[in-house]
């Protein structure tokens, strides 16, 4: 028998049409295989359009796929009759015998069923993509000669993978699993103060994969809608990526500051929202995304020093955050397609726009203002303020707020 002989630095295709469901696939790839060379793609014809071209030593295909679907990009692969048989991991959400036996005929190297089970994937990639014992390490690209910071982070806006993680999510998912699989509500408690986390999961749940017309504008509806699997996987998926966690103490102890005032904000939300019976966990939601942008820059900045770049110590982190962690924030918001309805109580909690307000709107202005407040500032000038007013809150009910 003729040993396999792996490529040096192998080439693969993924195609998968939840942008999600792709950026987790990548990962979890990258993790076995660092120096894997990758193609991504939506849809079947353009799978079969880079399958034409490109000699690739692995592909991973969802069955559901639009147009042609991952079955005729399997079966389009076979009828090459390459020696030996390219590599083919075929996804779904199909897991009844009749739609096995159809596709068994064509030989796939793997059919594996959605919601993926992310530890036999990763022993399947090592299996191909790995020689026994074999480790493969890469360096962090150096920046490019005579790169800026400032033209950096303006270039890393429209691509920074967010946030990093504020909570050990591999602990949470582990505290949350029981003898009968995941609890979504111990879940749910585990994960609630992590803006990365929450943003993500909402944003998966909103992506078109998902087919349904109603908005997910809380943490609490995107686990139910995503499902236990599923939101296991992207959760777990986000620690596998690069400066997923800040380790250097400056930057960390920047992030730490910008979380507790999300934190503190998210609370006062909550707490309003129930003093005026209106929806609580919508208002925390948008009081934990609000420096959501801030936290994206921090990570940024921890992958330039990573690439070599320097920083001078508080000022020029000051300043960097000063220039673009709002835009770094508006950017995320817009490319993750966060609901509109919960970007505008992320915009009230800087400020109230011209025009009739909602009183949830109201409520995270009120909220951020009490967050601001230092423990020698009197409240008496809030209690006076329009958004106290319009709320109709007096010193009293302010005062017991900031007693909790």
């Amino acid at each position: 028998m003729t040993a396999v002989v792996l490529p040096a630095v192998p080439r693969v295709l993924i195609a998968e049409a939840d942008p999600w469901s792709r950026d987790l696939l990548k990962q979890v790839l990258l993790n076995v295989r660092c120096d894997a060379r990758l193609d991504l793609c939506a849809d079947g014809q353009q799978a079969m359009e880079l399958l034409e071209q490109v000699p690739y030593d692995l592909v991973i295909v969802d069955w559901e796929l639009p147009g042609i679907d991952g079955l005729n990009v399997l079966r389009s692969v076979r009828q090459r009759k390459r020696n030996p048989p390219l590599p083919f991991i075929l996804m779904s959400h199909r897991n009844d015998s009749a739609s096995v036996r159809e596709a068994l005929p064509l030989a796939p190297t793997a059919y594996l069923t959605k919601p993926l089970n992310m530890e036999s994937l990763t022993q399947r990639l090592q299996d191909l993509l790995l020689n026994a014992g074999e480790e493969v390490s890469c360096e962090i690209p150096a920046l490019a000669s005579g790169m800026t910071l400032s033209v950096y982070l303006e270039r890393r806006r429209e691509s920074t993978d967010g946030a990093p993680l504020m909570t050990d999510v591999q602990l949470a998912v582990k505290r949350s699993l029981n003898p009968n699989g995941l609890d979504l509500t111990r879940l749910e408690s585990e994960i609630r103060n992590d803006p990365q986390v929450t943003a993500v999961l909402i944003a998966a749940a909103n992506s078109a994969a998902q087919h349904h017309g109603v908005g997910v504008q809380t943490l609490a509806q995107a686990l139910q809608r995503l499902g236990t699997g599923q939101s296991m996987n992207l959760i777990l998926g986000l620690a596998l990526k690069r400066c997923a966690r800040l380790s250097d103490p400056q930057l960390a102890d920047y992030a730490e500051r910008y979380w507790e005032m999300s934190l503190r904000t998210a609370e006062y939300g909550r707490t309003l929202a129930r003093l005026l019976d209106l929806d609580q966990e919508r208002c925390y939601c948008a009081g934990m995304l609000h420096r959501l942008g801030d936290l994206a820059l921090l990570r940024c900045l921890q992958e330039w020093k990573q690439a070599g770049g320097e920083l001078n110590e508080w000022d020029e982190v000051g300043e960097a955050l000063d220039e673009f962690g709002a835009s770094y924030g508006s950017a995320l918001r817009a490319r993750w397609r966060l609901p509109l309805e919960l970007r505008d109580l992320i915009a009230a909690v800087y400020q109230l726009g011209g025009g009739v307000y909602s009183r949830e709107a109201l409520v995270m202005n009120m909220a951020a203002q009490l967050a601001r407040l230092t423990e020698h500032e009197g409240i008496e000038e809030l209690a006076k303020s329009r958004t106290a007013r319009l709320l109709k809150i007096g010193l009293p009910e302010l005062m017991r707020l900031r007693k909790k």
